[in-house]
């Protein structure tokens, strides 16, 4: 397949790319994940996506204290000191020179600023797998929507030369622009955090209200949509959230999917990598027997399309 080249091509911070992913939409799919969020999710799975720039990401279990990190940085960001590796992250200007002195690769700069063309390039190389297993592209994040015109014009991009379409998003944007997007989205995954409005806002830092009305503009407009259910032990593990997915699975009797997200503390491990205090501290991956738990009393109230959506 030939892809067009645009000199003039509109750029996005990426944070990551995943080709051969089962997890993220039907089929086999090339995720490419996008900085920025305007959620604070106290579970976050990739606290590294909440801001559009690009930092400073350190791999403590890799650091053997050599300090040729310190060496190198002219900002004094790195400092070894009673047998651990502290950083100054906000003196950080990312200069890269650490990265390239550290021999154990345990630094890294996460966010690379790339354009639609390069990311088609990506994409289009594995067009006859997605044809295979019906696959395509996946944009998620962080959120999606913040990098409209990006998210636009590379979906657009997609439609164009056949490929399959689908964006992970909180919901959490303009319905103005979500209006604009569904047209060149053929599945939505779309997060359902919190039902009680107060909670929502407490833990994800911003309320449901606009996330209610995207989602059933979406339903609406007649998009495939799978509702992703993050699960968190002590947060929204009770029986308003279920009821309230419940009342979901009534209100939207054609949506493709109800996937539970259990907590997983891969995220907020992370965190400490990004010079960000642990959140949730006290809590650990959810158990297989607790997510067993929960999708029998969903079956129990009703809901036959729930899944546990790591499972695919």
């Amino acid at each position: 397949m030939i892809v067009k080249i645009d000199t003039m091509s509109i750029t996005a911070n990426v944070f990551d790319i995943q080709r051969s992913s089962f997890y993220d939409g039907p089929g086999i799919r090339t995720t490419v994940f996008l900085k920025g969020c305007p959620l604070r999710c106290l579970w976050c799975h990739n606290p590294e996506s909440n801001i559009l720039d690009p930092e400073l990401f350190f791999f403590y279990d890799k650091c053997v204290l050599c300090s040729n990190c310190v060496t190198v940085c002219e900002n004094d960001v790195h400092e070894i000191r009673n047998n651990e590796h502290l950083i100054n992250y906000k003196d950080c200007k990312l200069c890269g020179k650490c990265i390239e002195a550290c021999t154990l690769n345990a630094l890294k700069i996460v966010g690379t600023e790339m354009s639609v063309d390069e990311i088609m390039e990506i994409v289009v190389a594995d067009v006859d797998f997605y044809k295979k297993l019906n696959g395509g592209i996946t944009v998620s994040g962080g959120e999606p929507m913040m990098q409209f015109s990006f998210l636009q014009e590379l979906l657009k991009r997609c439609k164009d030369v056949g490929i399959n379409t689908c964006i992970e998003t909180s919901g959490f944007s303009s319905t103005e622009k979500f209006k604009q997007i569904l047209p060149l989205v053929d599945t939505l995954l779309f997060d359902y955090k919190i039902t009680n409005a107060e909670e929502h806002k407490k833990h994800t830092g911003v309320s449901n209200a606009l996330i209610l009305e995207n989602l059933d503009v979406a339903y609406k407009y007649g998009t495939s949509i799978f509702l992703r259910c993050p699960v968190i032990n002590g947060i929204n593990d009770n029986e308003e959230h279920f009821e309230g997915i419940r009342a979901l699975d009534l209100k939207y009797p054609n949506l493709k999917g109800i996937e539970l997200l259990p907590y997983h503390a891969t995220g907020n491990n992370k965190r400490t990598s990004i010079g960000e205090e642990k959140t949730l501290q006290n809590l650990k991956t959810t158990s297989d027997e607790m997510v067993a738990s929960w999708l029998d009393r969903l079956k129990e109230m009703g809901c036959t399309k729930v899944n546990n959506g790591w499972e695919g």
